[in-house]
């Protein structure tokens, strides 16, 4: 019994880019609102 990688692959990144694509948008919010804190 083997599984097929392709369809592993996919959920992999699927999963990861559900993952990573809110906390890139969070760290991106955290630094623009940080560099108006500080700057004005």
């Amino acid at each position: 019994m083997t599984e097929p990688t392709n369809n592993r692959t996919a959920l992999t990144v699927a999963v990861w880019a559900w993952v990573a694509l809110p906390f890139g948008y969070g760290v991106y919010e955290l630094i623009r609102k940080a560099t108006q804190l500080f700057t004005g």
